[in-house]
């Protein structure tokens, strides 16, 4: 009797992996919206989108947000190191640029820069 009863209990694991099998190969959607409304006055509304797929069918249908999403993309930190270096530039050659602009006299005859 044990016999049969691992028999059918490998038969339900099996099932449960084929349907997880099929749900991850075509893809799985469900939506929905909760809206919360007083005296016909829209409170609040939650838009649920729920996609349950493998990564390779969702590349395929070409949801790919997690590449380019700055909590998951490896390069994250990459990108604000470029910004914060950019900004170094632009204040080096903003500074070299009012050094070399032309120098003014003043009344009293002594040399102004032009201060922006």
């Amino acid at each position: 009797m044990r016999q049969d009863l691992q028999i059918g209990h490998q038969r339900g694991s099996t099932g449960l992996v084929d349907v997880l099998d099929r749900v991850l190969d075509k893809g799985l959607v469900v939506a929905g919206d909760i809206r919360v409304s007083l005296a016909e006055v829209e409170l609040l509304t939650i838009r649920i989108r729920l996609i349950l797929c493998s990564i390779d069918k969702a590349e395929e249908v070409g949801l790919d947000w997690w590449k380019h999403d700055q909590h998951f993309a490896p390069a994250r930190n990459l990108v604000a190191e470029q910004n914060a270096l950019l900004k170094q530039q632009v204040a080096s050659l903003q500074k070299k640029v009012r050094e070399l602009q032309p120098k003014r006299r003043t009344s009293s005859g002594r040399k102004q820069r032009n201060v922006r």
